[in-house]
């Protein structure tokens, strides 16, 4: 399964909305600067998550966009699937060996199970632990 730049800018989006979530509304030109993305393409990944009830669009002078919810209760994997529809790596079908069929959905699972076990909070939150500090040394 590959996952579109409608899927990943979606991500990125809810992370900047996460980000600043309790501060007020955030502009889609903000984020489209701050990511270098274009914002018309923003506008049209915004308009299924506001549909679906993850951002709220607030109107004014001072309007952008806020999270509907908390940042800890919307999970990649509920944007994922908005953005990018149900997740399947493989269209499989009845016809196919009963043991690849068996893969294909116990692929699908663990990606899902990933997917819904991260969400926005641990996104923004996100400390690279695996990360060597790039230590030089002279003998």
């Amino acid at each position: 399964m590959k996952i579109s730049t409608k899927g990943r800018y979606g991500l990125t989006i809810m992370m900047e909305l996460a980000a600043k979530f309790g501060e007020g509304p955030i502009s889609l030109k903000s984020i489209a600067e701050r990511n270098q993305l274009s914002e018309h393409y923003l506008e049209q990944l915004v308009a299924p998550l506001r549909n679906a009830g993850l951002v709220k669009s607030i109107r004014g002078a001072y309007g952008g966009y806020i999270l509907s919810k908390e940042p800890e209760t919307i999970t990649a994997g509920d944007i994922i699937r908005i953005l990018e529809g149900p997740i399947s790596p493989v269209d499989f079908t009845e016809e196919d060996d009963p043991a690849k069929r068996d893969l294909w959905l116990r692929i699908r699972d663990a990606i899902a199970e990933v997917l819904d076990s991260t969400t926005l909070a641990d996104l923004v939150t996100f400390q690279d632990a695996g990360k060597i500090d790039n230590y030089m040394f002279y003998i």
